[in-house]
């Protein structure tokens, strides 16, 4: 056979030393082989940032306050949530204080680590589990809160003027309708807008602002119907 003759698909004989063509993906190549299988890689901060986001937002700050200050269990006072408007109830308005301090701090302190070890990306993943472990605490059998301190606290570590004008949302809302869960939602829902157009926000802040907004309002679900019924508690008042 000729050097004019070889095609590159020729089925006849050939030496031990002709190359194999290319194997495919997880197949094997030569014989006996194993085939080539390619495990996805995990980003190390990305996935500490998620885990240590995750462990500093469960912690139930409103159930830990209330039961060192003889309160009882917060979960079976008023509305049965652990965060500071249902502590509010109880008539305890330093305990109330306290709570709304710690669960927006808990979430402010993840995102600001993950920010000082790795960056602005696992700052983001860190603020989102955070909230994600107030609402979902492994403690608690995954039934915590409805996240609006520690979602207020975590955009004010992440991008400050966007956090703090979603603060200043909740209290002209609450001042003026004296209904937390109405200024909850309104200081959610207005939190990715202000992302979009507060200039310096860092990249990411919007998207993130949106998924907490969208689970905030489902935690809100009850509260929605009682609000359209006209019969939401206001702030201060003993729900029964």
């Amino acid at each position: 056979m000729t050097a004019g003759d070889y095609t590159p698909f020729d089925n006849g004989s050939s030496s031990s030393n002709d190359a194999c063509s290319p194997c495919p993906p997880a197949t094997a190549c030569g014989n006996g082989d194993p085939p080539l299988i390619v495990l996805p890689m995990i980003d190390l901060p990305f996935a500490l940032a998620a885990i240590g986001g995750y462990l500093l937002g469960s912690v139930p700050f409103g159930l830990v306050l209330t039961r060192a200050a003889g309160l009882g269990d917060i979960r079976g006072i008023g509305s049965g949530n652990i965060g500071a408007t249902n502590v509010l109830r109880t008539g305890r308005k330093d305990v109330a204080l306290a709570t709304l301090l710690l669960d927006g701090g808990k979430g402010a302190a993840a995102a600001l680590i993950a920010l000082a070890l790795a960056g602005e990306t696992p700052m983001l993943i860190a603020g989102l589990t955070a909230v994600l472990g107030h609402n979902f605490p492994v403690w608690l059998r995954f039934k915590g809160g409805k996240g609006v301190a520690t979602t207020l606290g975590t955009l004010i570590a992440v991008a400050p003027f966007v956090g703090l004008s979603a603060v200043l949302a909740w209290l002209l809302t609450a001042r003026v309708f004296r209904i937390s869960s109405l200024a909850a939602l309104v200081a959610l829902a207005s939190a990715p807008l202000f992302a979009l157009v507060i200039p310096g926000t860092v990249p990411g802040t919007a998207p993130m602002a949106a998924g907490l907004a969208v689970l905030g309002v489902i935690r809100h679900h009850a509260n929605i119907r009682r609000l359209l019924a006209g019969t939401e508690p206001k702030i201060g008042a003993k729900k029964t």
